[in-house]
This record gives C-alpha cells, structure tokens and sequence, in this order.
C-alpha cells in the first residue's frame, strides 16, 4: 500500500462470515469498495486475521478472531469488483488426537 501525506480516513471493512454447509471451512466476505487488489494488505494467524485496504482518501480495516483451528496455509482469496472472498478450512479436530492404550 502506498502511504501519503494526507491522513486518510479509516472505515470498517464490512463483513459478512458464514460457516460452509459441510462445516469444513469459514468464508469471510469483505466490501472494500473503490480499493484496487495490490493495495490490499490481509495477515492471518492460527487464530485472527487483520486486514488493511487503501484507496486515495481512505483506508478501510478489520480484525477478528477465528471461532475454530483453521488450516492458514490453504486459505484462498479473490478479489474483484469490491468485494473480497476468503475461504479457510478448518484443521481436523482428530489430526493431532492421542490414541489412548487400553489395558
């Protein structure tokens, strides 16, 4: 993003977050208006995301925590005509599981 001399305001990125029907994966949908995609700054963590997108006179931000694990690594994200779709899956709640001997 590029930074300028004037002070830009900042305005919440407008989001709508749903879980898909099978439960794998959150969907984040971000409105960011009038912003063009190489000016669109979007961090995730294990468990948060935080998202920064400028246009000349404003700069639109977000943050939030995930309601589950997810897997970060194999997030996608497209952008076009203002409006930002992310999906996240979530990590198998079994992946890590320890199996217990019985005796």
């Amino acid at each position: 993003m590029k930074e300028s001399s004037i002070e830009k305001r900042k305005l919440p990125a407008e989001l709508c977050s749903c879980v898909d029907d099978e439960k794998s994966s959150l969907h984040l949908e971000f409105t960011i208006p009038g912003v063009k995609k190489e000016d669109i700054d979007l961090k995730l963590n294990a468990d948060s995301f935080s998202l920064r997108a400028g246009k000349e006179d404003a700069e639109y931000v977000s943050t939030g925590a995930f309601c589950c694990p997810v897997e970060i690594e194999k997030t996608e994200a497209n952008y076009e005509n203002g409006l930002l779709l992310i999906n996240i899956p979530f990590k198998d709640p079994w992946e890590n599981a320890y199996n217990v001997t019985i005796h």
